[in-house]
């Protein structure tokens, strides 16, 4: 099945990263030591080469690609291509609720999608939102933190970007459970799914142009600042926006003893 055969690709390519990827040394200075186990960062050399591929893929081409989208799809039809986008997206976020016992975040996803389905023409227009049924967050990266399962080293994959290898292999089973995949394999439209996939991408990159333009400009270490903001957007999505355990804790597994 398409699915399935997407997911093994996936985990064969990921496997070997682990094995010829350089290591960091760990530094012998005890603040240094801190530092480095904070930033879970031990795959940094290889991690850095990936950056330096993306940096590239996306200053030639997904850049440029976001700029020309913006330029010719007005606002308005961005908007209704991103809430038709998310709406396609909300039986995952559903199921992943549901794995993880979010029953009530389960419902909320349940109802968007219905209520945007109808009323939204397709989800289109997010009539959801208005009616006071914010979105939710769930994915299987998020749920196999939910069962306790370790996040690993920071990983920055060619393309897609920063991530971990918990994430990764959630990547990999969302796209296997993901039911309109499974609809445009039976159809014989597999190429809707990766259409999805890359409308998706080039619509998000669209909407942080000039953010990530500044954060390039004002960062000492792009890269160190990028995994930064990754990890501690990644700690609030685990933790579905709840505030960290403690002061200063943005790098570091998130309690799921706290989740709601």
């Amino acid at each position: 099945m398409l699915g399935n055969t997407r997911l093994v690709k996936f985990l064969l390519v990921l496997t070997p990263l682990f094995s010829i990827a350089g290591c960091a040394t760990p530094p012998s200075d005890p603040e240094e030591r801190a530092q480095f186990e904070a930033t879970n960062d031990p795959l940094e050399p290889m991690n850095r080469g990936i950056f330096a591929f993306n940096q590239t893929f996306d200053r030639f081409f997904f850049k440029p690609l976001a700029q020309g989208y913006r330029a010719i799809v007005p606002e308005l039809g961005r908007d209704a291509i991103k809430h038709f986008l998310d709406n396609l997206g909300e039986p995952l976020v559903f199921a992943n609720n549901l794995m993880q016992g979010e029953f009530k975040r389960a419902d909320h996803s349940a109802g968007r999608f219905i209520i945007n389905s109808v009323a939204g023409v397709g989800g289109i227009f997010d009539v959801a939102t208005k009616s006071g049924i914010e979105p939710e967050s769930g994915d299987f990266g998020q749920t196999l933190y939910s069962w306790g399962v370790p996040e690993g080293p920071y990983l920055v994959l060619p393309i897609l970007g920063p991530s971990n290898p918990r994430d990764a292999v959630g990547m990999g089973a969302d796209a296997f459970i993901d039911p309109f995949s499974y609809l445009a394999n039976d159809y014989g439209a597999e190429v809707a799914t990766y259409s999805r996939w890359a409308a998706k991408g080039i619509d998000e990159r669209s909407r942080h142009i000039e953010d990530l333009d500044e954060l390039q400009r004002s960062a000492l270490d792009f890269y160190a600042e990028l995994r930064s903001l990754f990890r501690q957007h990644r700690a609030s999505e685990l933790r579905h926006g709840e505030p960290a355990p403690t002061p200063n804790m943005e790098f570091m597994e998130p309690d799921p003893a706290r989740r709601r």
